[in-house]
């Protein structure tokens, strides 16, 4: 990190900053990105990728990289309901893509943010935002490195990519604009030597598991329950979380037992649903920190991926003059809220664990609320590059 007073600052580094970062840095912006952790370093994700997340890595040149680095290409989604009954299809071709991905996450965000230092954005870790700048109107960050020593950082508009606890939401004074109230829990852990192939949904009572092929011949194998069925915090997480995965498929959870658990088992509970402000005056949220949903539909890393794409189609005209800060601000917010309602709604409800026949039928209205999505993504115009300017 140089001393010349960036145009923006985003706070996260994973994919929502780390995106909006690049798309920025690309029409010719002087981009800084800070963020707490040393990266590559985990944080908690299934880490799938949706139809939607994958059409966004091809318009943004990074899904080569992404398949290079081992990542599989998922060719076949199957859902065993119940009942006992399997459904098993191939994932057709829509909007210029025929397979999705689930990334682990040091890789995945190592790749993005890589691409967002190649368009010029600057990058400095182990910052902790400790406030925001500025009074009526957002000016900047204070922030604190990791031996205590705090330093003012201006800058025209800060980023908030931080998270379902995000910092600068709060320091902001964002409302929230739309409570659905808790959710579930969702656990999951790594397992090698798993038989079976392509993404995997199993339905029992109360219980919702799933598997996600990865890198090195892995799986994420994850259950959703209910909030109050949550992994207790104990020595035998292990024995718990499978006893979950059992509630939900005895089959997948003596699979489970017949390959090699390589993790411990991570997860959360209760995480709100809920969309905050999109941003205001000096500020704007992207990803988890502005809007956060149950981890049941798997779609965090699609929303990031929208939202950078949002924020930077109308963030950037209002950095370089073309637009006032406040049209573009709230066109941003328009077009967020309206991406991101069909999803929400679909999520609320799967977290409210229905009867299977209703559950079934809300995952298959999910599928083409995800195809939908994805084709609009597909449709966007790219960005306009520039030659990168410094404030």
């Amino acid at each position: 990190m140089t001393d010349t007073t960036p145009e923006v600052i985003v706070v996260g580094a994973r994919p929502a900053g780390a995106a909006t970062a690049m798309l920025l840095a690309r029409q010719g912006h002087d981009v800084l990105v800070v963020d707490r952790a040393s990266l590559p370093s985990d944080t908690i994700s299934t880490h799938a990728i949706a139809r939607g997340g994958v059409v966004q890595l091809a318009r943004w040149g990074l899904l080569d990289a992404v398949v290079a680095s081992g990542a599989p290409r998922i060719r076949t989604v199957s859902f065993t309901g119940a009942d006992g009954t399997v459904l098993r299809r191939p994932v057709k071709a829509r909007a210029g893509v025929d397979f999705l991905l689930a990334p682990r996450r040091p890789i995945l965000d190592t790749i993005v943010l890589s691409a967002a230092l190649d368009a010029g954005a600057r990058f400095a870790s182990g910052l902790t935002v400790t406030g925001l700048l500025g009074h009526r109107r957002v000016a900047g960050v204070e922030v604190r490195d990791r031996i205590g020593r705090t330093r003012r950082i201006p800058a025209r508009l800060v980023v908030g990519a931080d998270g379902v606890r995000s910092r600068v939401a709060r320091e902001a004074g964002a409302v929230v604009v739309d409570d659905r109230g808790p959710g579930g829990a969702a656990h999951y852990a790594y397992v090698a030597g798993l038989d079976g192939e392509g993404i995997e949904f199993h339905l029992g009572p109360g219980a919702f598991a799933g598997v996600f092929p990865t890198h090195g011949g892995e799986a994420n194998v994850w259950v959703c329950t209910p909030a109050g069925a949550a992994v207790p915090v104990g020595a035998d997480r292990t024995g718990a979380f499978l006893a979950l995965v059992e509630r939900a498929s005895p089959a997948l959870a003596a699979r489970v037992r017949a390959a090699r658990i390589t993790s411990p088992v991570r997860g959360a509970a209760g995480l709100p649903n809920h969309v905050r402000q999109a941003g205001g005056p000096g500020w704007a949220l992207v990803g988890d920190a502005g809007y956060h949903r149950d981890p049941i539909t798997g779609h965090g890393i699609t929303d990031a991926f929208r939202d950078a794409d949002l924020a930077a189609t109308h963030l950037g005209p209002a950095l370089r003059g073309e637009v006032p800060e406040g049209a573009a601000l709230a066109a941003y917010a328009a077009e967020r809220d309206r991406a991101l309602g069909p999803v929400l709604d679909l999520t609320c409800r799967l977290a409210g664990f229905p009867p299977p026949a209703e559950f079934a039928d809300l995952q298959r209205a999910l599928s083409a609320a995800l195809d939908a999505e994805a084709v609009a993504l597909a449709a966007r115009p790219p960005l306009a590059a520039a030659a990168r300017r410094v404030a």
